[in-house]
């Protein structure tokens, strides 16, 4: 079997997302991608208003909903508390489904995260025990009502695209994939319903009857 890995903080979950899993599994052949909700990300503050276990219900809703167990969550992270580490991650999903996967697990990273993979817990041994795929982003589009909405970056990262992901100086072994992938981001989605913006067609249906159900980001 082989897997892939998907972790954010889904907040919310969306059709880019979605679409990036479906490519994995459908063009790439994987057989299944675990979507990992994160706990504490080293290198953001989760600054919206929400409840980690709403997070993690709108990715298991989600992922219930696609069936043929293709995309699957996995609340390793939050289940461990603290500060979610991915080579932690890695190594406790390598031994779950040991004897059972197929070479080394995937793992999904967009251009504005590799541009800073360096500054990573162990980033050399997450590059040797995994296979890195990098997946071109564009500069997230933030309206004028979307500040309290940003993401606050920890330590010494920068986040929000302020680093240049330079291919040809990205030193660790990794695929780049050639696909267009949706100009749509968390963060945009949380501006656009705290200013009661349309936003339905960003998210995946069971995403957006829940935020409505729950009257999350307003």
């Amino acid at each position: 079997m082989k897997i892939a890995i998907l972790g954010g903080s889904f907040n919310p979950l969306h059709i880019g997302h979605a679409m990036l899993a479906d490519v994995i599994t459908h063009e790439l052949g994987y057989d299944k991608v675990l979507f990992i909700p994160t706990s504490n990300p080293p290198h953001k503050e989760i600054t919206a208003k929400i409840k980690t276990e709403q997070r993690v219900e709108m990715v298991r809703r989600f992922c219930e909903s696609v069936g043929g167990g293709k995309f699957e969550l996995e609340s390793c992270e939050v289940d461990r508390g603290g500060i979610s580490y991915t080579i932690d991650t890695l190594e406790y999903i390598i031994q779950k489904y040991e004897g059972k996967i197929e070479g080394k697990p995937a793992l999904l990273m967009g251009e504005e995260i590799a541009a800073e993979f360096s500054k990573w817990k162990n980033p050399e041994l997450v590059a040797g025990k995994s296979d890195l795929i990098i997946v071109p982003r564009y500069p997230d589009f933030y309206g004028k009502n979307a500040s309290e909405s940003k993401n606050i970056p920890k330590g010494n990262y920068y986040g929000d695209f302020k680093v240049h992901f330079d291919r040809s100086k990205f030193k660790y072994p990794h695929r780049y994939l050639e696909i267009p992938i949706l100009t749509v981001s968390s963060t945009e989605i949380r501006a656009r319903v705290a200013s009661n913006k349309s936003y339905k067609y960003l998210v995946p249906k069971t995403i957006y009857e829940y935020i409505e159900k729950e009257n999350l980001y307003r």
